[in-house]
């Protein structure tokens, strides 16, 4: 949580200098801020983050964008971060692949906060799929592998190889 508050913080542009600490055994994200008691949790963080650099644009701009937005980002804290074995791992790529199945981004043609997050929290599941679990999860594939290349969101992180299979062309 706490670096990907500061993958995030370098990616919006803001300044270095919010301090990070956790909390609990589950280890939630808190900032300390100079006035007044710290925000908790890494959406509410996020947020407030995307916020102070001016880039609300990222949490959706009609009502359901950000209803969509918040939905997803509930999505990664309860499920992704939540998730802990292959199935819970199996259930969440086939959900997502299902949502993207018609859609470039989470929240529809639009690049929000959620992208960000998803990817940052899935990095470490794509990383270790093989070709063919890439293969059967293709939309996830394509959604991953676009944002990996979203300026300035990878940052340090492993760039994740997808193969492309040359057997199947689009020549009909």
């Amino acid at each position: 949580g706490v670096e990907e508050l500061a993958l995030l913080e370098k990616l919006l542009g803001l300044p270095k200098g919010n301090k990070y600490g956790v909390q609990g055994e589950r280890k939630v994200p808190v900032l300390q801020t100079n006035n007044g008691p710290g925000l908790t949790g890494l959406m509410t963080i996020a947020a407030h983050l995307v916020k102070q650099a001016k880039k609300d644009q990222l949490l959706g701009n009609t009502a359901e964008e950000k209803a969509v937005v918040q939905q997803w980002l509930e999505y990664r804290v309860t499920r992704v971060d939540g998730g802990s074995n292959k199935e819970d791992t199996r259930i969440i790529l086939k959900d997502l692949n299902m949502h993207l199945e018609d859609k470039v981004y989470l929240a529809g043609n639009t690049f929000t906060l959620a992208d960000i997050l998803m990817y940052y929290g899935l990095h470490h599941v794509m990383v270790d799929l093989t070709v063919q679990e890439k293969e059967k999860y293709l939309n996830v594939s394509r959604w991953f592998n676009h944002i990996q290349h979203y300026p300035g969101v990878r940052q340090h992180l492993s760039n994740v190889i997808f193969m492309k299979n040359r057997l199947y062309t689009n020549a009909h």
